[in-house]
Formats: structure tokens, C-alpha cells, sequence
């Protein structure tokens, strides 16, 4: 085994253990990143001698025995999350020159406990896909079918973790935009409740905007979250008190099963999926039950109103000039003309609409502990699909082509509910197939308690096969 396919927990032992060194690490990535990353687009920016001589001082920590906790680790930040001193596109040809003066708490974090940053990752033009294509970076692909979206918004970073590019990675999630790509790439991705992880003004206000981390393994989920977990003067939201840990036994908990939320169409392979996961739950003694939940389609519209009242006029007032303009895709100019036509009703009307949301999911909690849905209602999307002009359908039905096809938007709408995206199969076409465990407001233990037994239970995916049907 190349010490690339070692997870992060395998990598640190075999470091302290000095059976691996961190330059053998790095080189280890930057090779792969030779062979693979041509035929799947993560990266837009590499740092290789920087990186190398950063593995090289790790070493010399390890050679002391004063390393820090994530020393010698390769993590691939999103070209989103500002790193001062580096240029942050945002994917867009709007700030291909921008460098950013100030570092985001998460990176600030991560970089502060040893990880190196060898990478920055693609993304969608100001992150308003949920596929990851722009015309600066180009068409990123799924490294399980490269015809099929890797998803967005945190594409790159989903792609160099599942293909052996990075240790982990790090993405953000204001409407699924770290957890759809962990589903496409056959990831853990795990989007904290509001208030967790810090965030940068004014996203930090945003209930629907959160910070997380893309990895292969569930226990390197576990390992690294607590470091970026937890206040920083920098935001007013991020001092929420710790929930006291839940350890109850595994047969104490309820667990409702919705394929559909309501309203979804979901193709049959992943309702299937699904399915299966929940008659492993039930056989390994844990309550599971199908629900019907009282959401209809209104829920697309009030994610849309939602996320255009705060990022999108934020973009619209930052970015949306005539000499912009021109340089745009096709999407972001669509999504910026949507922003426009916000009124003042609107935005009112999807908050009274949030209300509605947390009654009809709270009369669910009220009976059960957590939540299983699927990630995606389709995997079946093209790497280059663009919903400002592209239609898309779900088993036979035409479905919304912005946000109809993923099921991760109403927990951001309702952002106090922590949410896990695992793995739990693979769909017809060769991509993996993902679960959500959605918890109570702000209890994350019980989460990461059902996840475990679903680990054990679900056979572990191979690598990928970088196929294109």
C-alpha cells in the first residue's frame, strides 16, 4: 500500500513511529497528483517546493519529538477560504489577481496544528453550483465515472481526497456544498451546527453558511473536527456551549427513515441504498422506522431566497459590475439576475416558511433521535451540467435543475441541526451512494454513536476506478 491510500490516523502512527516520513508523505502525494489529476481537475493551485521543505521541518519535529497533532499532514484548501499571502479566485476570472490579506479561522487552525497546505481546490464560480466547473479551471470530474459531476461546491476538494491527493480537505456547506460532493466522491463529510466552527464576516451571521472537513475515513472525521471546533472572538456566533455527550447504548435509539422528505423524486438505486442501510440498522438491534414528512417544494424556493438574501447580495454588491460582467459563466450571471428580482416579501415569506419547516421536522424529533435521508436524489448528472440552461430529471419526473436533485438544503435552511453524508453503496452507474444522519439542534454524539455501526456494517468502498461511461 502507497502511503497516499493511508488514512490519517494511519499516517500520524506511522510518522511518530518514524515508519514514514513526511517528505515521503509529500512526495507520495505530489506523484499521485501527477498521475491522477489530469483526468479529474481538484487542483487550481499546487505549492510543491513550499510544501517539500514544510514536510522537511515536520520532519525534524518528528526527529525531536515535539511534532504538533496533524504534523506532516497534506490538507487541500478550497480557492474559497482565504490563506493570506494567496490568491483566492473563488473559481471566477473576477479575482484571478485577488490575494487574500487575512487567513479563515479553519486553515488558520489546521495550519497551526502542522498540517501544510499543498494545494488549493477547485471550485464553482463563487460557489454557486452544486456541480464544479468554471471557465478559469475548467471542468472538474467525478473520480469514480469522469463523465458524471463530482459535485459542488467543494468539487476539488472532495475529488483529492477520494484520489488519494490529500490527507483531507477542508469545504464549506451553505446549501450541501460540502456534503454533495462527499456523496459523489464517496466521502465523510460532516456540516456542524450553526455556531460550531467559526466563520468569517458576514457569512458567520448566515444560519444557513457552515465550515467542515472531507475525509476517506470516519475516524479521521472524528479525529480532526475538534480542531476546528469551537469559538474565536473573530465571530459572535461561534460561542455555543457544548451539548453534554449522549452515551446512550446504540439499542436506546429511534431512528426515522424518509427517502423522500416529502416531496423529493428519488432515483431507485439510491432509495434502495437506503433501504438496505436501514434493514442493517434494524437486524443490528436499532429502532428504525419509515416517516412521512410534511414538506412539499416550497422548500426549494425558500433555500433559493435564502441564500440569494445574504451571499447573493453580498456577491451582487461586491462583484456584479458592467465590466465584470462579460467574465462571468452562464450560471453566476443567471444567479445574479435571480438576486435582482429579491424582494423584501420574499425573504419574509421564507422565513415564515422556516417556521413551518422546523414544526413539521420537530414533530418528527419529537418521537425519534435522528434522522436517515438520502445526500443525493440522483447521481445521474453530467460534469459539465449548467442549470442556468441544462434540465434535469429524476427517475422519469422533471425536476428543479437548481436545487431539485439534492437533498441537503433544508438543514441548512434549518442550520442548527448537525448533519453527517456517508457512504452506504454504489449506484447503477458506478458512482457511490451517500446517506444523510441528520440530529437534533446542536446534538452532535449521537450522530457520530450511529455512524460507527453504520461503518461496521457497510463494506468499505474500493478506491476509485477513474472510469468514464
Amino acid at each position: 500500500m502507497q502511503p497516499y491510500q493511508l488514512s490519517v490516523t494511519e499516517l500520524l502512527n506511522s510518522m511518530r513511529e518514524k515508519k514514514l516520513s513526511p517528505p515521503e508523505l509529500m512526495h507520495s502525494y505530489q506523484q499521485r497528483i501527477r498521475e491522477v489529476n489530469s483526468s479529474v481537475n481538484a487542483f487550481a493551485f499546487q505549492f510543491p517546493e513550499q510544501a517539500l521543505a514544510q514536510a522537511k521541518a515536520a520532519e525534524q519535529l518528528y526527529q525531536r519529538g515535539d511534532y504538533q497533532p496533524l504534523s506532516g499532514l497534506a490538507a487541500a484548501i478550497k480557492d474559497e477560504t482565504y490563506i493570506k499571502g494567496q490568491i483566492t479566485t473563488n473559481g471566477s476570472y473576477c479575482l484571478a489577481d485577488a490575494v487574500a490579506t487575512t487567513t479563515d479561522p479553519v486553515p488558520q487552525v489546521l495550519m497551526d496544528n502542522g498540517a501544510i497546505v499543498h494545494g488549493r481546490t477547485t471550485t464553482p464560480e463563487c460557489s454557486t453550483a452544486a456541480v464544479t466547473w468554471s471557465d478559469i479551471w475548467g471542468v472538474s470530474r467525478n473520480p469514480w465515472n469522469t463523465a458524471i459531476t463530482c459535485g459542488g461546491s467543494s468539487g476539488g476538494s472532495a475529488i483529492a481526497v477520494a484520489s488519494g491527493m490529500a490527507s483531507f480537505a477542508n469545504g464549506t456547506d451553505i446549501g450541501g456544498s460540502l456534503r454533495i460532493p462527499a456523496a459523489f466522491c464517496g466521502l465523510f463529510g460532516y456540516k456542524p451546527p450553526h455556531g460550531k466552527v467559526a466563520e468569517i464576516a458576514p457569512f458567520n451571521i448566515d444560519p444557513y453558511c457552515h465550515h467542515g472537513l472531507l475525509t476517506r475515513e470516519l475516524a479521521d472525521l472524528e479525529y480532526l473536527y475538534p480542531f476546528i471546533r469551537g469559538s474565536q472572538w473573530g465571530d459572535s456566533h461561534s460561542f455555543v456551549p457544548d451539548a453534554l455527550p449522549d452515551n446512550r447504548p446504540l439499542t436506546s435509539l429511534k431512528v426515522a427513515i424518509s427517502p423522500e422528505l416529502g416531496f423529493y423524486a428519488v432515483e431507485e438505486d439510491i432509495r434502495a441504498n437506503l433501504l438496505h442501510s436501514a434493514k442493517l440498522l434494524e437486524q443490528a438491534g436499532v429502532a428504525v422506522e419509515l416517516v412521512e414528512l410534511d414538506w412539499d417544494e416550497q422548500v426549494i424556493q425558500t433555500a433559493k431566497v435564502h441564500q440569494r438574501a445574504l451571499m447573493g447580495m453580498f456577491l451582487r454588491k461586491n462583484l456584479d459590475t458592467a465590466q465584470n460582467r462579460p467574465k462571468m459563466t452562464s450560471y453566476l450571471r443567471w444567479y445574479l439576475d435571480k438576486v435582482a428580482e429579491l424582494s423584501v416579501e420574499d425573504i419574509f415569506e421564507a422565513n415564515l416558511h422556516v417556521c413551518r419547516m422546523w414544526d413539521a421536522l420537530a414533530s418528527v424529533f419529537k418521537d425519534y433521535d435522528l434522522l436517515l435521508c438520502p445526500t443525493l436524489a440522483t447521481t445521474n448528472v453530467a460534469a459539465e451540467f449548467d442549470y442556468s440552461c441544462d434540465k434535469i430529471s429524476v427517475g422519469g419526473r422533471s425536476v428543479d435543475a437548481n436545487k431539485g436533485w439534492f437533498m441537503t438544503y433544508p438543514f441548512n435552511t434549518l442550520g442548527q441541526c448537525p448533519v453527517l453524508s456517508m457512504p452506504n453503496g454504489v449506484c447503477a452507474n458506478g458512482v457511490p451512494s451517500s446517506l444523510q444522519i441528520v440530529g437534533h439542534p446542536y446534538k452532535e454524539q449521537e450522530i457520530f454513536t450511529l455512524a460507527r455501526l453504520l461503518n461496521q456494517l457497510h463494506p468499505k468502498l474500493p478506491d476509485p476506478s477513474f472510469n468514464s461511461n
